[in-house]
């Protein structure tokens, strides 16, 4: 069975928050936290690429195709990877996506609410 587009969000913003709770425990010169999210970037990357691309084009100025496109990259290209990749993806984008994955969220509960 699919899941829903507002489950999808949901696996957006538990895996952005669980970055910033990594990151709080440690850099990414710890491989432990390294490997963790990494992990979580996949995993937004992966749960973006399911969601409907109507639903994501009300926050227009996220690069919704780089964000699932990051998940490729990290689970296919691993010894690729460099800690600079992780490193310029979790200093510029999980506040922004956060952010937008919230507002995405609230809009389709609201519209829940209206259709009720």
């Amino acid at each position: 069975m699919s899941r829903r587009d507002d489950e999808r969000l949901a696996d957006v913003i538990a895996s952005a928050e669980a970055i910033a709770s990594h990151l709080d425990r440690g850099g990414l010169d710890d491989g432990l936290v390294f490997d963790a999210v990494r992990v979580r970037l996949i995993e937004i990357g992966e749960a973006v690429k399911d969601i409907d691309p109507v639903v994501l084009a009300d926050e227009p100025d996220i690069p919704w195709r780089d964000v699932a496109g990051i998940r490729g990259h990290l689970a296919h290209r691993y010894f690729d990877t460099t800690h600079s990749i992780v490193q310029a993806t979790v200093d510029h984008d999980p506040p922004p996506l956060l952010a937008a994955a919230r507002r995405l969220l609230d809009r389709m509960d609201l519209e829940t609410e209206t259709n009720a």
